[in-house]
């Protein structure tokens, strides 16, 4: 679920970066997806 989350969002970046769509919009979805990578790989490694 979190990588369907996290693909989606990337996909969505980088369309508004080579858009030029969304001005902050689009950072805000990089940071997203970043943090939603990171619980991910933290919450995997605690699963193990």
């Amino acid at each position: 679920m979190l990588w369907t989350i996290f693909v989606i969002l990337l996909i969505l970046w980088l369309l508004g970066f080579s858009l030029h769509v969304g001005g902050g919009l689009i950072h805000l979805l990089l940071v997203v997806a970043v943090v939603v990578l990171v619980i991910n790989l933290l919450s995997g490694r605690r699963a193990v």
